[in-house]
Parts: C-alpha cells; structure tokens; sequence
C-alpha cells in the first residue's frame, strides 16, 4: 500500500477567499431584496401615516440705533452691553409672555380641521365656517366640534359632553351653545353638501406649548449680532405668522424695555409735580392775598437780596431732598433684585460714576440667571456660584448707595446752616414786610423747584422718545410647503440601509447558527484524512421500486460522472492487491453509506470488475430494497451456520455484480461480526470478487463496524453535505488513529453548490503541502451548461430565459 502508507498529519494551507465571502453575502440576494422590500413598504407605510411638519426661518439683527433727536439731549441709555446680550435675549425670545403676546397678534380663536382617510388636517388660514362667538368666559369649550351640513338652511353639529357624544340639529344664523359658549355660524355658499369639518374653540394658553415646542433661536455666527430663529409646525403657514409675531413684539418689548427707565423718570417727577401744582397755585394766592391787606406792593432791595439767596438755598434743599427719594428708591430695587435696575434722576454729580457700572453687572447677572434657571435648578453649583456673584454685587451697590446718601444729606445740613443765617437776617425785618419776604420766599422756592422738574420731565420725555428698539428684523418668515418632517428621502434611504443589514444579518446569522458541513473545503479545514471525491445531489426523484443504483439509471448525468470520478480515485488506493475489501461506513444513518456504496459497486461492475457487495447492518439494513430482493436469507443465516455462502449469494440484474443481504436481524448482531467465521468470508470473498463492497452500521451509534473496519483495505467513510455535523469530519481520523490504520479516506456524498454555506477559505496544495498526496476530482460546480450532461436537456428551457433575463 504505497499509496496510502501515512496519514497527513498537517492540515493543508487554506488562504482567505474575498471572492467567495462577496459570492456568500449575495448568495441569497433575494433575502436582502425581501428585507429591502419590506422595510420600503414599511417607509412607505410611516410616511403615509406621519404628519407632516415644516419649518420656517427668519433673521434679526441686533444693534443700538439712535434718532436724530437724540443728538439735542443726553439720552438715558439702560441697555444692557456685554457678551452675554445675545444669551440674554435669546432668553427673551424664548420666554412665555412673549410668545403668549404673539399668538395674540394672530387669529387663534377658532381653528379649523377637515377629515382624511388617514388623518385631521388644519385648514389654518383658511376658515371656511363663518362662526361669530356671542358669549364665552375665559374658558371655552375646547374639545372638537364636527359640523355636518344638512341643507341650505341646516346643519348637524356633534361633540363631546361628559364622555359622551351628543348631536344637535341647528339652523344657521341662530344662537348655539355648548358648554358655556355661544356662538352663531352663518351660511356660506362655499361648503360642501358632504363635507366633513371639525373646529374648535381657542385659547392663547392652548398655543404655548405648541409654539414653544416648535420655536428655536441662535446666533448664525459666534460673537455675531445676527440670529436665527426657525419655527416647526404642521401648518406652514402658522408657522410663518407665529414666528413673525414673535420678531415684532419682541421690538415692542425691547423698545418698552429701553425705555422703562425714563418711563420712571416721568413717572417719578410727575409725582413731584402734582405736589408742587398746589404749593405754587397756594403761595401765589397767599401773597396777592397779603399785598392787599397790608398795602404792600413790594420788598426793599436788602429784603430782595436776601430774599434770592433764600430762594436759592430753598430750592437746592428741595433738590437735594428728591434726589434723595430717589437714592432710597434704587435701594429698593436693588433690594428687590428688579430686572432692569436704573438711576431714575439726576444727581448732578452727587453718584460715584462706579455705581452706573455695577447697576449695568447687576442686570446681566439677573438675567444670567434666569437663563441657567431654565437649564438648571436653584441649588445647582451654576446657579449657586451666580448668586454668589449677584450677592457680591449688592453689597458693594448697598456701600455705594449709601455713601451717594450720606453726601446728599451733609450737603442738605449744610443749606440748612446758610439758611439758619439768612432766617436771622430777614427776622430783624420790619413784621409786614417780614411777612411778605416769607410768603415770597415760599412762592419763588416752589416756581424754581416746579421750573426744573418740568424741564427735567421734558428732557426725559425727549430722550424716550428719542429711543430705538436695539434690534431689527433682516428678513421676515415666509411659509415654506416643503416638508423638513419626515425626511421622505432620508426615511427611504434609512429603510433601504436597514433592508441591506437585515439580509445582510440574516445570511450572517444562518452561517454561524449552521452545524453542518457543506463543502469539501470544511472538512479539509478539520482533518487530515484524504478526500477521495465528491458525489454530486442526484437531481431526480428516485424511482418508486425504491432503486438506488442511479449512476446506471442516468449514466450521462452530472450525478454519474461524480461516482465515477470516486470510482477512479479507488482503484489506485491499494493498488498492489489483486482484490480489495472496501468497507463504507458513516457516523449515523441517513448520511448515504448504503447508496455511495451500491452505486461504487455498479460503477466498478461496468469495468469489468468482478464485485460483491455485502449488507453487513445485522440491525436494520435497508439495501435488498434495492435490488428489489427479500430479507430472509443473508448474512445473519450464514454467520449462525444456517446456511452456506453459495446459498446466500445473490446474482443481480447487473453482469458482474452479486449481492449479499443482512438476513434476519439477530440478537447478538456486534458478536457476530467478531466471530473467526467473519474473517473466513472475507477471506473467501476476497478469493472469488476483484471487489468485496462491506456496508457496515454506522460507527457514531453502535461499535458492529470496528472489526469490518480493521479487516478492509480500504475504509470509506461518508459525509453527507448538509446532513453530517462539524463533528463527524474528525471521526475517520480518530479511528485511524486508534486502531493504526492508513487506508481511511472521506467522500463528500450528496453534495449541491449551495454559496451561502460554503466556507470562505480555499484550500492551497504548496509549500509543505505539495508533495503529500491528494486526490484529483472535481465537484462539477460552474459546468452544468457545457452540454456534456443530459442535466442540460432538462433545464434547457429554464436556462434560456434566465440568460435572456439577464
């Protein structure tokens, strides 16, 4: 036995194949179309059903703008600077009241839907009821109303009360009421006999969520005074008037908000006035009053003089004390930590220019933090650390503000002595002339103090007026049709990706879930034992007689020229003897043993080899089926000495080919085989047949093959593509290596090119691998449209077409 002197002991050299893995990934491309089927059918479906929503955007400009007027007063700039502005009005922007003043600007009090067959559209601007609410509190009612025409004159209404749906008939131009609200509808000539509308009643506060969960804002540009603001909705039309009502109330905010400090300015002087109006109104009647009681008519120019440095010194005393009102008046807001925290008068150089600066740090630290307060909560380290900052602040405005009060009252003290001097003065007056200077004195101290408030108001007055809102809008919102939500095309590109990964996934997840061996190239990966050939799937259905000599049923068949590439392969293992024992055996039933077996045996009969096969499965062979014999003499009957071999031997239909049947199954079969009279048949047989064809029991469930096994000269052991396990590729080796055998080889039976489960390595016959012996035989795969088999003929038809698909 040269040929089969040794075992590789090396497993051959298998190089990865990107080829194949590309041919295994499409192998079952019409999984990948199905899932990419699916998953377009399931876009389709999401975008059918998803309500669309679109988006609209515009931009504002933010910058400090100055009228004309402006350049005639020192206008009272409150604005807050710094690099948190933007943040800060972003924050505006965004705010609750804003948004709430906006949807006010628009028509919110009754929308309108129409029914789909797949959803409610809103009809938002259009309106195509004429309805006129008559009577409604602060709530009305704001569930849906359907409204049905009847006819010309009539109309269906029905909506929900208490769970339940009620109905009511109504005639156009008459009150209706639901809830707590009335309302009228009027005819109109524009509806529909069978349309379906709903409506219902509105509120602002319904709008905010829906407004403010659609509403962005930002900067275009780091550091720019440009912003974006974007507006989502599923009406692009609300969308578009919504965010345009927000830019221009914005303005009015922000024009109120700059001006909120000379606002308070007035505010606080006309106070002042409405006091003094009387003061002054008084003081002159009292003197016209005293002039024509005493007769008279005028002062001395001493009581005059003195009587204008009084009037001087009362006057700036009267100042002094406003100014004063006001310092206690910023204590105040500061304390309160009010947003827009501002001098509201002039103090005429008494204010230390510092404490301007820390108002201004104030007012962004407050804002400050009422943008973290929407991110964060209040015990949060942010927050923290910003009160901290505002509290640091106050303290040092509380110091400022209470020196700018201490100065203001020192110089107070100080009038009050001048005017203690000039009090003493004027008492050494004559009485009624005394009098006079005193009544005088009160009326000039009033006209002054009345004089300058009135031209301070007027300043303020000026300066509001002369203020600008510190933004502008570049470009207003317009409605945009086309859909941002969904993205049809990024929902189909989505669902085509997660088709591709799904087939993709699913090929992958077969192959490693697979315990089957399918190729050649598997079972190289896994032992050394020789593949002696590989028998192609027989493409027919087997005759019912239940024969399985089919290489001699189809001789020009794919099929058939496999086992006689097998066939081949055989007679140069134990080349040297005149007969061979050949023992086919598997791991367990059903991998073909018996049918590599009958066809090997028809094949090497053809060419004039003289065999005979024997069923040597004592447990529950099957093969006298074949050759439509029965099972009541055979093997079992000669081994018990029943019979002789000339009595157990059958001549089948095929000239050179004889048979031996299992016979009756007996109680000891795995002894049977064991027995010297075993060993004597082969030897006879061995004497009489070119080949002794043994078909053993599977060796994976029962041990009646092992000494069959070690009588053979050759030993074949089957594995059937798709059926055998990883595991039973490592068996032949194990026995060989168990019982020192060197005549075991493997056949690959019943094997179909199928490319998903083929393995990704091809096997390389170099380097240490050249000059071991292999075997050369081909598994017909890529040949099937040579015309050298009758297969062609039988898928001509189909073939044509799919060469004319393609």
């Amino acid at each position: 036995m040269e040929e089969t002197n040794s075992i590789q002991q090396k497993l051959p050299h298998q190089e990865l194949d990107y080829f194949k893995i590309l041919k295994i990934l499409t192998s079952r491309w019409y999984w990948i179309a199905g899932s990419v089927a699916v998953f377009l059918i399931a876009a389709h479906i999401y975008l059918w059903y998803t309500p669309k929503t679109f988006a609209t955007a515009a931009t504002m400009k933010f910058d400090e703008k100055k009228s004309e007027i402006s350049d005639l007063v020192s206008v009272i700039n409150s604005s807050d600077k710094g690099a948190s502005r933007i943040q800060s009005e972003l924050f505006v922007l965004q705010s609750s009241n804003l948004i709430l003043s906006a949807i006010k600007d628009i028509d919110y009090h009754i929308s309108f839907y129409v029914e789909g067959r797949v959803r409610t559209r809103e009809l938002y601007p259009h309106k195509p009821l004429n309805i006129t609410l008559i009577k409604s509190d602060s709530a009305p009612y704001g569930g849906l109303i359907t409204f049905k025409p009847i006819d010309k004159k009539s109309f269906n209404l029905s909506y929900d009360e208490g769970g339940a749906v009620k109905q009511q008939k109504c005639i156009y131009y008459s009150p209706i009421t639901i809830g707590k609200t009335t309302f009228i509808i009027a005819a109109t000539n524009d509806i529909n006999q069978n349309a379906v509308l709903l409506f219902k009643f509105n509120t602002p506060e319904s709008f905010i969520g829906r407004v403010k969960g659609g509403f962005s804002a930002g900067e275009t540009g780091k550091n720019s005074s440009i912003i974006g603001l974007k507006q989502t909705d599923s009406n692009p039309d609300f969308a578009a008037d919504i965010l345009n009502a927000i830019m221009k109330e914005y303005l009015k905010y922000d024009r109120a908000h700059k001006t909120e400090s000379a606002t308070q300015m007035i505010q606080f002087i006309d106070d002042q006035l409405d006091t003094l109006r009387g003061r002054v109104k008084g003081s002159e009647g009292s003197i016209q009053n005293f002039k024509q009681t005493s007769k008279i008519l005028d002062v001395n120019s001493a009581s005059g003089i003195e009587l204008g440095k009084i009037g001087d010194l009362e006057s700036q005393r009267s100042l002094l004390k406003i100014q004063l009102m006001a310092v206690s008046q910023l204590k105040q807001q500061v304390e309160l930590e009010k947003n827009n925290v501002a001098i509201n008068f002039n103090l005429e150089g008494n204010i230390d220019p510092l404490l301007g600066a820390l108002l201004t740090s104030l007012n962004n630290l407050i804002t400050q933090r009422q943008i973290l307060l929407k991110t964060y909560n209040n015990s949060s380290p942010q927050v923290q650390n910003i009160n901290q900052q505002i509290l640091q602040v106050k303290n040092t405005a509380y110091e400022n503000i209470n020196a700018t009060g201490q100065r203001i009252q020192k110089n107070i003290d100080y009038l009050d002595s001048q005017l203690s001097g000039a009090n003493d003065r004027i008492s050494k007056l004559p009485v009624a002339e005394r009098n006079l200077v005193s009544l005088k004195r009160d009326f000039e101290i009033n006209e002054k103090v009345y004089s300058f408030l009135s031209e301070k108001k007027l300043e303020a007055q000026i300066s509001r007026s002369a203020i600008l809102p510190g933004a502008s809008i570049l470009e207003p919102a317009q409605p945009n049709y086309g859909a941002v939500s969904p993205d049809e095309n990024g929902v189909k590109r989505q669902a085509i990706i997660y088709g591709l990964f799904l087939g993709l996934g699913a090929i992958i997840l077969i192959r490693i879930l697979n315990p089957y061996i399918y190729d050649k190239e598997t079972i190289e990966s896994l032992t050394t034992v020789p593949i002696i050939g590989v028998i192609r799937k027989f493409p027919y259905e087997i005759d019912e007689a239940g024969s399985k000599i089919l290489a001699l049923n189809k001789p020009k068949s794919i099929f058939a020229e496999s086992v006689r590439a097998v066939r081949t392969n055989l007679n140069f293992l134990a080349a040297e003897k005149q007969s061979k024992v050949i023992c086919v055996t598997s791991e367990i039933a059903g991998e073909g043993k018996s049918f590599v077996a009958v066809n090997l045996s028809s094949t090497l009969a053809l060419i004039d080899k003289k065999v005979i096969i024997i069923a040597a499965d004592l447990r529950r062979s099957k093969l006298h089926n074949t050759f439509r014999l029965t099972n009541e003499l055979g093997l079992s009957n000669y081994l018990i000495n029943q019979k002789s071999l000339d009595e157990v031997i059958t001549h089948t239909e095929q000239e050179n080919l004889h048979f031996i049947s299992s016979g009756p199954v007996p109680p000891n079969p795995s002894e049977l085989l064991h027995t010297k009279k075993m060993s004597e048949l082969i030897e006879e047989l061995r004497n009489r047949y070119d080949i002794v064809m043994i078909d053993t029991a599977p060796v994976g469930l029962v041990s009646d093959a092992i000494p069959l096994i070690r009588l053979s000269d050759i030993n074949v052991f089957v594995i059937r593509s798709g059926k055998s396990k990883y595991y039973s590729a490592t068996i032949p080796q194990k026995i060989a290596s168990e019982y020192h055998l060197d005549n075991t080889v493997i056949i690959l039976n019943a094997f179909k090119e199928d490319i998903l489960h083929s393995r990704y390595y091809t096997t390389k016959f170099t380097g240490e691998s050249y000059n071991s012996r292999y075997y050369y035989y081909s598994d017909y795969s890529g040949y099937a449209d040579q015309g050298y088999y009758v297969d062609d003929e039988e898928k001509k038809k189909w073939w044509d077409l799919w060469r004319w698909f393609k």
